[in-house]
């Protein structure tokens, strides 16, 4: 899927924006205080879900002011395909995770199948607990799993083609620092 860089360029251009990096900003400092309060005498390995849950990552981990170790995580189920069911790993986490209070860090919960494969894998790894925080969900009802959701949520996006802040169009505009949607979808 190949892409022009003026494409990219009228898109971000034509783009609605949903959340302004302020917005985000604020969004993230209260997940953190509730992560806070859960995670902060525990110890977490915070696991940042790579590429798109790289800058969300980044901002969380600097505004939880408690001891934590951070790694990240590359899984995909796509491949070099546009869809697909079995999760294949890139990079798996360093650090062992048994008996860790883990938090897993990614940009969007759309369908989830992704992230709720990741977390099921983890499962088997005797955490002593595993938390999930996304900077979005998207509002629709096609969730991989009926009612799964994060346990942490900065913000939610409408059911539209959505970029920035570590989310991409065709591979472009991770790092714009507002959340958009691509006008017309």
């Amino acid at each position: 899927m190949s892409v022009t860089v003026a494409e990219v360029d009228a898109i971000w251009r034509e783009a609605d924006c949903i959340w302004t990096e302020q917005q985000i900003d604020r969004a993230i400092e209260a997940v953190a205080q509730k992560i806070e309060v859960d995670l902060a005498d525990k110890n977490p390995l915070v696991l940042v879900v790579m590429k798109g849950g790289l800058m969300f990552g980044a901002r969380l981990m600097m505004s939880l002011r408690f001891p934590l170790e951070m790694d990240y995580i590359h899984a995909t189920r796509y491949g070099m395909e546009t869809s697909g069911s079995e999760l294949l790993w890139k990079v798996l986490p360093q650090h062992s995770l048994e008996g860790r209070h883990v938090l897993v860090v990614d940009d969007i919960l759309d369908e989830g199948q992704t992230l709720h494969k990741i977390l099921e894998s983890f499962k088997t790894q005797s955490v002593a607990s595993l938390h999930c925080a996304v900077l979005v969900d998207k509002v629709h009802d096609r969730k991989y799993e009926p009612g799964f959701k994060a346990d942490y949520t900065c913000l939610e996006v409408p059911d539209r083609f959505v970029f920035g802040y570590g989310m991409d169009y065709k591979g472009y505009l991770r790092n714009a620092d507002g959340i958009y949607a691509v006008k017309g979808l």
